[in-house]
C-alpha cells in the first residue's frame, strides 16, 4: 500500500492513479478516498494523475488518538503533497474535505503550498461554517450535532445504516432510486474509521470557522451543492462560501443530494472535467 508517515508519526494511507496534471481528492466524513472511486477512474482514464487520501482516524491510514481537527488534517494534506511534490494540483473536497481543502489553502496557501495548488473546487462542502451562532443564524443548532455523537456513542455499527439509507444519499425521499450497494458501501467506509476519529470529527467539520480561509482562496474555484442537501444545507454554506472565495463560480444542482458525487457522477464529473479544462 501507498503510504507516507507525518511529522507526528500518522500514517497516511493514499491511492495515486494515472499520470498528467494533479488531482487530490479529500473526502467527507465518516468515509475514506474510497468515496471518489467514481471520479479517480473517470479522470485518470483521461490524462489526470489522481490521488486520494484517507484522513488520519479513516480507513486505512492510522488511528491517532490525536489531531482529529482541521489544522492538523491540513498539515497530514501539506506533508503528502510535498512529498509527492505536486506542482499546481487541482484540489477537490467533499463536505468535510471541502474544509480540509479550504483550511489547507489559508494555512499553507502562500507559504509551504505556494506553487502548488492550481484550482480548488468545493463540493457540498461545510464551510464557512456549519453550527448555528449569533453571527451565524443560518446554520444548523448545536443540538443536531450533539444528536450525532449520541447516535454515534449509542450504536455506531447502526448510526452509519443510517445515515446513508436516509438523507446522505436522498434515499429517503419520494421516488428515490434506492441502491443497497451504495448504502452498503458508506457503512464499510464508515466502520473502517477510528471511533475516536469520527466523534472528534463531529467537531471539527461543524464547529471550525473558515471564513478567514475563504478570503485566502486566490485559485480558480468552482463551488457544487446539491439544493436538496439535507447533511449540509445549501443555504449556510455554498450560497455564504461562493461570496467569500473571490471569482468563484457557484453551480447549484436542483434536487441534487449531499452524495451526489455518487448517485450523479457522471454528470458530476463531466461539470468538473469542464472546469479543469478552462
Amino acid at each position: 500500500m501507498a503510504i507516507i508517515a507525518t511529522a507526528d508519526g500518522t500514517e497516511i494511507f493514499y491511492k495515486d492513479w494515472g499520470s498528467g496534471r494533479p488531482i487530490v481528492f479529500s473526502h467527507g466524513w465518516p468515509l475514506s478516498a474510497d468515496d471518489w472511486d467514481a471520479q479517480m477512474i473517470y479522470f485518470a482514464s483521461r490524462g489526470f494523475r489522481c490521488i486520494a487520501h484517507d484522513r488520519r482516524g479513516h480507513g486505512r491510514s492510522s488511528q491517532p488518538w490525536d489531531g482529529n481537527e482541521m489544522d492538523t488534517y491540513a498539515d497530514d494534506l501539506m506533508e503528502l503533497t510535498e512529498k509527492l511534490d505536486l506542482k499546481g494540483a487541482i484540489h477537490v473536497g467533499h463536505s468535510t474535505g471541502g474544509g480540509e481543502v479550504a483550511r489547507y489553502i489559508g494555512r499553507h496557501g502562500e507559504g509551504r503550498a505556494k506553487g502548488r495548488i492550481g484550482k480548488a473546487v468545493l463540493v457540498g462542502a461545510v464551510p464557512p461554517i456549519m453550527v448555528k451562532s449569533a453571527n451565524n443564524p443560518v446554520g444548523l443548532p448545536m443540538d443536531v450535532f450533539n444528536g450525532l455523537r449520541s447516535a454515534l456513542l449509542a450504536n455506531r455499527a447502526q448510526f452509519f445504516l443510517d445515515v446513508p439509507t436516509g438523507p446522505f444519499y436522498g434515499f429517503n425521499r419520494p421516488g428515490a432510486n434506492v441502491s443497497q450497494g451504495t448504502i452498503r458501501n458508506w457503512w464499510r467506509q464508515g466502520m473502517m474509521a477510528g471511533h475516536k476519529a469520527a466523534y472528534d470529527c463531529i467537531k471539527a467539520f461543524s464547529e471550525t470557522d473558515f471564513t478567514e480561509d475563504l478570503k485566502k482562496f486566490n485559485v480558480p474555484t468552482l463551488i457544487m451543492h446539491g439544493d436538496d442537501d439535507q447533511i449540509v444545507p445549501i443555504s449556510g454554506s455554498a450560497m455564504l462560501s461562493s461570496k467569500l472565495v473571490r471569482g468563484s463560480k457557484l453551480k447549484v444542482y436542483p434536487g441534487l443530494p449531499h452524495g451526489m458525487c455518487t448517485t450523479h457522477h457522471e454528470q458530476i464529473n463531466a461539470d468538473l472535467l469542464a472546469f479543469f479544462n478552462e
